[in-house]
């Protein structure tokens, strides 16, 4: 059982920029962080490998997700925050490959989530 603790959410005005944190009790083939408003599925956003990186559309360019394996540390820097950028950013990982790495159902484990709120 590997957990997963978020940080670095807050409030910030559009334009701006903002660091997540989520520290992994253990290693994992691959993290990803996701995102969920009230009354919407849970979105896809970013997510890293052993070998890529993987973005939703909607932030490309704008977020970069890295990690550090020495310590089980994934970060997903973001940019020019706008206005939909609000919401809870979750932090998920994996112990294996999959089919693809943007759906939930490909993640085992799953952090509580940090609340992101970008003003405009």
């Amino acid at each position: 059982q590997v957990q997963l603790v978020e940080s670095g959410g807050g409030l910030v005005q559009a334009g701006g920029s903002l660091r997540l944190s989520c520290e992994a009790s253990g290693s994992s083939y691959g993290m990803g962080w996701f995102r969920q408003v009230p009354g919407k599925e849970r979105e896809f956003v970013a997510a890293i490998g052993r070998y890529a990186t993987y973005y939703a559309d909607s932030v490309r360019a704008r977020f970069t997700i890295s990690r550090d394996n020495a310590k089980n540390t994934q970060y997903l820097q973001m940019n020019n925050l706008k206005a939909e950028d609000t919401a809870v950013y979750v932090c998920a990982a994996r112990s294996a490959n999959g089919r693809t790495w943007t759906g939930p159902d490909e993640y085992d484990y799953w952090g509580q989530g940090t609340q992101v709120t970008v003003s405009s």
